[in-house]
C-alpha cells in the first residue's frame, strides 16, 4: 500500500507571503487534498537576523485568508538546530563527510588558482581524506559532505523531467557552519525526512539544489521524496517578476479588493491548467489537480486576466456570502473602515438588497465599495462634479415635480417607483432619460449606480424623498 502524500510549504518569514509563494503553497495544498494527504508548515526562520515575528504571522494569515490550511502545528527550522548537528555528525561518522579546517583565506587561495587554470572556482577538497589528527588548533571546523567525484546524479522530476548533475560539479558543500549551525541545504534535508514529506513541490530556482540534497538523503541511507519543480512566474512582459508587475504580498491583493477564491483560481491557472477551464471553484482545483499538468514554461502574470477572473467569481458568489466577505474585507481596503464604522444594521440590509445591482457593476471589492458609497453618504449630499453639472436649475424643477408623484407611491418597490416615474416622464412630455439623469445625481451625487428604481428601492421611500428634496430645495438658492 502506497504511503500518504505529505506535502510541505517552508517560507523563510523575512518578509510577507509574495504572490509567488501563495502559488506555491496552493499547488503543495491542492495536491496534498487531491490525493487525500497532508500538507505541512515549517517556517523556516534559521536567518535570524532577517526573521521577525511580524513576518511570520503575515504569512499564516495570508495562508488562513486564501483558505490554505495546514494539518498540525507549524515547524520551527531553528528549533530543530540539535537535530541537525547530530545528523551531520552521524554523516561524518558513517564517513559521508568530514571535518574540514580550512581558513577562509586558503579557501579564496584554492579559488584564485582554480580561476587562474580556468577551472571553476571552489573548495579543493584537501581535508577530505585527510588525517583529523592534523588539525591546526584555535580553527573551529566546518562538515563538508563527500560528494561523488564520477558518474552524475539524476532527479526525476514530475515537471521538469529527467535532470541529470554531472557529479564532478557538485563540490564537497558545507553542511554544518565553523559556529555549529547548519546550512539551509542540510537543514532542509533532515526536516523533510523527519516530517516524512512524500512530495517537495517548489519553485524551479531550486532545481539546482535537488541533486546536492539527494546526496544528503543517500548518504544517510533515506529515501529520496518525489520532486515537482515548478517554473516561477513572469511579468507580462517575459521578465522576472517586480512589484511593478504583481510581485506583492498576498495582504496587498487584499487591499486592492480581489476575493481569495478568485485569487486562488487565478494562481492555479499560472502555470498549471485543465484542458481549457478557466473560471474553476475550489472544489474543482482539488478534484482536477495533477503535478504531470503543470506546464514546463514560466507563467507570466498579468493584473487584467486576475481583474475579469475576480468580477466573475464576485458575480458567481451567493449575496449573503458576499456581503460577509466584503464586510470582513473593509477593514483592509483604503477609506473601509471608515464605511464599516458606519455600516449599522439599517445600511447592512441596504447593502444586502444593493448587492445583485453593485456586483454586476464590479471587478473588484473596491469598485463594490466605491459603488455602494451612496448608501453610507450623509445628508445632504455632495454632488461630485459631473452630477452637479446635471443638477441645474431646470434639474431641480423637474425633481421637485417628480417628488410629488412618488409622494403618493404607498407600496415603495423598484417595480411602482419605476412605473412613477415613467407615468411622470410621459405625462410631462420628457424622454425617461431627462428625469432618471437628475434624479440618480440627486439620490445617489454620480452619475453612476446601480439601476436608479433598485436605488430607490434599496434607500426606502423616507430616504429617497429626502434627498430628492435636498437638491429640489436648491433651486432657489
Amino acid at each position: 500500500m502506497p504511503k500518504p502524500v505529505i506535502t510541505r510549504f517552508a517560507p523563510s518569514p523575512t518578509g510577507f507571503l509574495h504572490i509567488g509563494g501563495a502559488r506555491t503553497a496552493l499547488f503543495n495544498w491542492l495536491y496534498a487534498r487531491h490525493t487525500g494527504g497532508k500538507m505541512l508548515l515549517r517556517i523556516e526562520d534559521t536567518d535570524r537576523q532577517r526573521s521577525t515575528e511580524e513576518a511570520t504571522a503575515a504569512i499564516l494569515d495570508g495562508l488562513k485568508w486564501l483558505g490554505l490550511e495546514w494539518d498540525g502545528e507549524p515547524i520551527s527550522q531553528f528549533a530543530r538546530a540539535d537535530r541537525h548537528r547530530q545528523v551531520a555528525e552521524e554523516l561524518v561518522t558513517k564517513g559521508e563527510a568530514y571535518h574540514c579546517y580550512a581558513t577562509a583565506e586558503e579557501i579564496e587561495a584554492m579559488r584564485e588558482k582554480a580561476r587562474a587554470e580556468g577551472r571553476p572556482p571552489r573548495y579543493d577538497g584537501t581535508w577530505r581524506d585527510r588525517d583529523p589528527r592534523e588539525a591546526p588548533e584555535g580553527v573551529r571546523p566546518v562538515v563538508r559532505i563527500k560528494a561523488p567525484r564520477e558518474g552524475e546524479t539524476v532527479i526525476h522530476d514530475r515537471v521538469q523531467g529527467e535532470v541529470r548533475f554531472p557529479n564532478k560539479d557538485l563540490d564537497d558543500f558545507i553542511i554544518l557552519r565553523s559556529d555549529g549551525s547548519p546550512t539551509y541545504m542540510h537543514a532542509v534535508v533532515v526536516d523533510d525526512h523527519d516530517m516524512g514529506v512524500t512530495h517537495i513541490i517548489r519553485g524551479d530556482d531550486h532545481l539546482t539544489n535537488a541533486a546536492r540534497q539527494a546526496l544528503i538523503y543517500k548518504a544517510m541511507g533515506w529515501e529520496v521524496p518525489v520532486m515537482a519543480h515548478v517554473p516561477l512566474i513572469h511579468g507580462p512582459d517575459g521578465s522576472k517578476l517586480s512589484k511593478r508587475h504583481g510581485a506583492l504580498g498576498v495582504e496587498a491583493y487584499r487591499a486592492m479588493g480581489y476575493l481569495p477564491t478568485a485569487l486562488c483560481n487565478y494562481l492555479a491557472r499560472l502555470g498549471w491548467s485543465h484542458g481549457d477551464d478557466e473560471v474553476m471553484s475550489i472544489d474543482q482545483m482539488v478534484e482536477w489537480f495533477e503535478l504531470e499538468d503543470i506546464n514546463k514554461g514560466a507563467a507570466r502574470f498579468d493584473f487584467q486576466k486576475l481583474e475579469a477572473l475576480n468580477g466573475i467569481h464576485m458575480r458567481q458568489t451567493d449575496d449573503d456570502t458576499l456581503l460577509g466577505m466584503f464586510v470582513s474585507t473593509l477593514p483592509h481596503l483604503e477609506g473601509g473602515q471608515g464605511l464599516l464604522d458606519r455600516l449599522d444594521d439599517k445600511r447592512k440590509v441596504q447593502l444586502r438588497a444593493a448587492l445583485p445591482g453593485l456586483k454586476e457593476r464590479a471587478k473588484t471589492l473596491v469598485e463594490l465599495a466605491d459603488g455602494a458609497g451612496f448608501l453610507f453618504a450623509e445628508r445632504p449630499l455632495s454632488p461630485d462634479e459631473k452630477a452637479a453639472a446635471l443638477l441645474d436649475d431646470e434639474a431641480r424643477a423637474t425633481l421637485a415635480a417628480l417628488a410629488e408623484d412618488l409622494s403618493a407611491v404607498t407600496d415603495w418597490a423598484a417595480e411602482t417607483t419605476e412605473a412613477a416615474v415613467r407615468a411622470f416622464a410621459e405625462r410631462t412630455d420628457r424622454k425617461l432619460g431627462k428625469v432618471a439623469q437628475p434624479l440618480r445625481a440627486a439620490l445617489t451625487g454620480r452619475t453612476t449606480s446601480p439601476g436608479i428604481f433598485d436605488v430607490l428601492a434599496v434607500l426606502g421611500r423616507e430616504e429617497a424623498l429626502a434627498r430628492i428634496g435636498d437638491q429640489a430645495k436648491q433651486t432657489t438658492a
